[in-house]
This record gives structure tokens, sequence and C-alpha cells, in this order.
């Protein structure tokens, strides 16, 4: 979800910490607190035009958040996020070095933990940290003679890289540099050590051709471009992660004819009549080719999820919203998988797409902004 940065209104910002803090203290079952940590709140919005958020309050936030993000079919966990706070890292290598941290605990040798850290929010309006990257690892995609070399999604980012003096090896995955902005100082790039990066070579359990296209993706998908709000306040730093849904990577990321594009590929070594769409050969190769990324992973011992397991997770996640009272807010073309969807029961069902804060909204990308 996309939504413009609000306005810096300090009088806005109690309304929205006051809402905050009324829902977020009566489900911890703290409501005898709420009135005192309202007063404080007003009365360090009075003195100082800010306020800042205790960790109990920072970390539950970050758990609705995630309980109202209405693209996810994963919120069954929400109450499993891990929080890790950084609000007191202060220069780009502090930042850096909690982005470290937080890949190494969040792989946790392939069982991957739901996590978000957290840094230091826009304070009076103005930005104190910001990732450029739109996820942690993410893979680099080059301009060449003969054709992108690499993701085709990161072309601007590693363009933008590269002027800043990084160069890749010029591979299909070369591992693109954290870029880390404090306030409204020059970005600075880290490279991310290779021991961070959880990475999956693919394989099919069936065909021994599979090796041959030498396939990988990384194991941990830490989304690092969105800017959290919770009561008011903006935290324009924010990378969280769950696992991947396979239908992410194998009928998406490599299925994509403007991403990796390997399924004509596929479908030829198939044998499969690619010529004619009638065929159906499209779906034949999507489902070898996501049978393949489950295998792989699994194989690694590389949390992952299948769309029919996330879809009947969400389902209990709907039941148990229900029995809390709360109504289960989705955009339904997010949450159906982008293979079988009419198998899932999510198919048959409408959600009212209404955001809900806290939440996770979608910013612009700096290096795009010029």
């Amino acid at each position: 979800m996309h939504a413009p940065v609000p306005a810096y209104d300090p009088d806005a910002l109690y309304e929205e910490a006051a809402a905050f803090v009324r829902q977020c203290y009566a489900e911890l079952d703290r409501e005898a607190e709420i009135e005192d940590r309202l007063a404080a709140i007003e009365a360090s919005i009075a003195e100082t035009g800010h306020y800042e958020h205790t960790f109990d309050e920072l970390a539950h936030g970050a758990r609705m958040a995630w309980r109202n993000s209405n693209r996810c079919i994963g919120r069954l966990f929400w109450q499993r996020l891990h929080v890790l706070d950084e609000r007191d890292a202060d220069d780009a290598e502090a930042v850096a070095d909690g982005l470290y941290r937080h890949l190494e605990y969040a792989t946790n040798d392939g069982a991957i933990r739901p996590t978000i850290t957290i840094f230091k929010p826009m304070v009076r309006g103005e930005q104190q940290v910001r990732l450029w990257n739109y996820q942690l690892v993410r893979y680099a995609g080059y301009e060449t003679d003969d054709g992108i070399v690499g993701d085709p999604d990161s072309l601007a980012f590693t363009e933008y890289c590269q002027s800043r003096g990084w160069a890749g090896e010029g591979t299909d995955y070369d591992v693109l540099p954290l870029v880390i902005q404090l306030r409204d100082r020059e970005p600075k790039l880290f490279e991310i050590p290779d021991e961070l990066v959880a990475e999956v070579p693919i394989r099919h359990p069936d065909y021994e051709w599979f090796d041959e296209l030498e396939l990988k993706w990384y194991g941990v998908p830490v989304v690092s471009n969105m800017r959290l709000e919770i009561g008011g306040l903006q935290y324009t730093a924010a990378p969280f992660n769950g696992w991947y849904v396979a239908t992410e990577i194998g009928a998406r990321n490599f299925a994509d004819e403007y991403r990796y594009d390997v399924l004509p590929e596929v479908g030829d070594r198939m044998g499969l009549d690619t010529s004619r769409d009638r065929s159906l050969w499209k779906d034949e190769a999507l489902v070898e080719l996501n049978k393949a990324v489950v295998h792989s992973y699994d194989r690694e011992g590389v949390t992952i999820v299948d769309h029919h397991t996330a879809a009947r997770q969400f389902e209990e996640f709907e039941k148990r919203e229900a029995e809390a009272d709360r109504e289960v807010t989705g955009d339904w073309t997010w949450l159906i998988p982008p293979v079988s969807p009419a198998t899932t029961h999510v198919f048959h069902k409408k959600y009212d797409n209404e955001i809900r804060t806290p939440n996770y909204f979608y910013q612009d990308a700096p290096h795009e902004d010029g």
C-alpha cells in the first residue's frame, strides 16, 4: 500500500498516539495504565513535539501492523514476530551492524524466524534513517549487449550502486550492497558478508537436467522499503521478514517475463509444445518449477511454505480473529496465490480492503527520485 507520510502536526500526532495506546494497552490487558501513559505522551509532545514508544508499545505495534497487512497471507504468525530495537543506532555503520544482526538472527541456520528491526522514527517530520534497498538481500541486474544479466527488476538500483563505486561480478546472482542514509546526509554503501546470505540452489526431485539451469535464490525475504506507522510515529527504516511462499519464487521471480523468465526453457527441456498456449505448456512447466523450489528449500533445511498450506494457515488466522471479535481485512488480488488459486478458500471469499493502523506502507524509491 502506498500512502504519503502525513504532514507533521503535533495535535494529530497526539490523537494517533491516543488511539493506538488505548487499543494496544487493552489488548495487553493493561487498561489501568492508559490514562497515565496518555498524560506522559501529551506532556512530551507539548514540550518536544515528539514522543517515544516504550519497547512493549513498539513490539506490539509492529505485530499489530503485521496483523493489519492486507496483502499478507502469512498473518497467522503475527504474535510470533521477533522485534529487534535498534533505535539507538546513530550512524550508518551502526545501522549496518543492526542489519547484519537481523540477517543472522532471522536466518537461524535455515529455521527462519519472523523478525523486524526498527530504527529511529521521523522526528517532527524529519527523516532520521532510510534504507534504499527493496529487500536487504536482492540480486543485481545489468544491461549488456546480449540482454539483461541478473534481475531486471534491479536495473535502476544497480546502476545507482555502480555510480557510487560498487562493482558486481556480472553474474545472475550478485548480491547488491546495503544503501543506508541518515537524515539528509549522503547515503553510504555496505557489502553484506557472504556468510550472512543464505542461498538455496534450485534442483528438481525428478529432472536431472534441472541442475543445468543453475538457478538459486536467497533464503530470507527481508522487506526493507516500507514505512512502519505506529501511533502517529513514522519508522522509515523497519526491515521485516517472514518466510517465502514458494510461489513468490517459482511463479513470480523465476517465471515472470519481466524477471528471470525461465519458464520457456523449462518447458522446452520438459519436451512440451511451447509453440502455442493451447497446449497448456505454461501450466505444466509452472507446476514443475514450483515443485523444484519447495523440494530445494526442504532439502537445504530452509523454511518455506507452499501456497495450499499458506491458504489453510490464513483460514486459521481468520478463525482466530473472529474469536477475538476482529474483522479480517484483505486485498484479495494479493491473497490469492498465482498458481491454482481456485483450489484455495481465499479465491471464493470477499475481503474488506480497509486500511487500518498500525500498518506498513510502501515508500517511493529514493534512487528514482533523482
